[in-house]
């Protein structure tokens, strides 16, 4: 664009009239300066698309050996992963149903908590975290060997998941079997996220599959400004068969905090994360058809599934889907309840949110009164607790 500029006012102005040799001198100077900085570019951009298309997949003995992936994760991160999956939580921390719904394919049950101090859950990590969830969701006609394949495919998960931009595998340690990856996520009116996350998988009994995820640090994955780096993200997720029944559950415990508004987060999963597990169990059933053509031979933590240590893994097997549909009469209630009666700052919040979305769809007039109203009843609020206070 500066060249162009240039070239305009070049063009315009009556200082840079031609009159003999020096006029022509100056001319072919500046004609020189153009071809130096557009050889300069093209240059540069050759670089970058060389270098963008160079293989990601890494092994770890090509990396820096300084760069060691054995304590990123470790066993006690899968201990403390069972422990969470099998109800073993904080007795202060207050849960709240957030979805519970099914159709003739797949079931699904999530609920979540804002943890408090000292949270003693995944990963051990002793501070006031974001919102945790723990998810159950179960597939009918599925083995739990497809489930997890279906599960660790990133390359078909950026063909039905239109939320995941890029993803490219970092490294891959065959001493341990952890897996070392980078994942940009877009998000409607956000900068798009940048996840550098490490997991490992591990098979227990029954072909029982455990994966523990965690954000990290590498190498290859520089911060770069057009993004941003979600700095903390601990999930977790078992895969085991349903008994007495052709289906297996997936139960996840997750949570991340990508530098998003708590409120809002939650209402944006609440609303949306039911039409997004509808469209993952139709991937689901087209991934059966076509998982033996993308299988190849590269390492992943699929290949390197490790087996779970001895004592860890619980014999006690539950249906938690069956746990779940018992208690669903009561969470559905207290939702219908919740939902008649919505909190102020709920109302108050929501009209925001949508004068801002008004505004940026292309609706100023809309969005404008939606927020005028927004604050009308800020001040409103405002002016009856003064009021209260003046009469006392």
């Amino acid at each position: 664009m500066k060249l162009l500029e240039h070239g305009s006012s070049f063009s315009s102005s009556s200082s840079w009239e031609i009159h003999g040799v020096g006029g022509w001198a100056t001319m072919i100077a500046v004609f020189v300066i153009f071809l130096w900085r557009l050889g300069r570019l093209i240059f540069s951009n050759r670089f970058r698309s060389s270098s963008n298309s160079a293989p990601t997949s890494i092994s770890a003995s090509a990396i820096n050996p300084q760069f060691r992936t054995l304590e990123i994760i470790r066993d006690a991160d899968l201990k403390a992963l069972i422990e969470d999956l099998d109800g073993k939580i904080n007795p202060n921390e207050r849960w709240d149903n957030v979805v519970d719904k099914r159709n003739d394919s797949v079931y699904y049950n999530a609920k979540c908590c804002k943890p408090k101090a000292p949270l003693g859950t995944i990963g051990n990590i002793g501070f006031d975290g974001p919102l945790k969830y723990i998810s159950v969701t179960v597939f009918e006609n599925c083995s739990t060997e497809m489930l997890r394949d279906f599960y660790m495919d990133s390359d078909y998960r950026k063909q039905w998941d239109k939320m995941v931009l890029e993803h490219e595998q970092l490294q891959v340690d065959e001493s341990n079997g952890t897996e070392i990856g980078r994942t940009i996520k877009k998000f409607p009116l956000l900068t798009p996220r940048e996840y550098v996350l490490a997991w490992r998988l591990w098979e227990g009994k029954d072909k029982t599959f455990y994966c523990f995820i965690k954000e990290c640090e590498h190498p290859l994955a520089s911060r770069k400004n057009r993004y941003v780096r979600v700095g903390f993200f601990r999930s977790g997720w078992r895969i085991r068969k349903v008994p007495g029944r052709n289906a297996c559950e997936i139960k996840m415990v997750h949570q991340e905090d990508a530098g998003l508004n708590v409120e809002m987060a939650k209402l944006a999963f609440a609303k949306g994360i039911w039409s997004y597990v509808c469209k993952m169990d139709n991937a689901l059933r087209k991934y059966s058809t076509i998982q033996n053509s993308q299988q190849g031979s590269s390492l992943s933590a699929v290949t390197l599934v490790q087996k779970v240590p001895p004592g860890l893994e619980t014999i006690n097997i539950i249906d938690s889907s069956s746990q779940l549909e018992s208690s669903a009469s009561t969470g559905q209630s207290n939702g219908r309840k919740f939902s008649r009666r919505p909190s102020k700052k709920f109302i108050a919040n929501g009209l925001l949110l949508l004068g801002v979305l008004c505004l940026t769809r292309g609706h100023p007039p809309l969005g404008a009164n939606v927020a005028m109203a927004y604050i009308l009843k800020k001040l409103r609020k405002r002016d009856a607790s003064s009021g209260q206070s003046r009469r006392s």
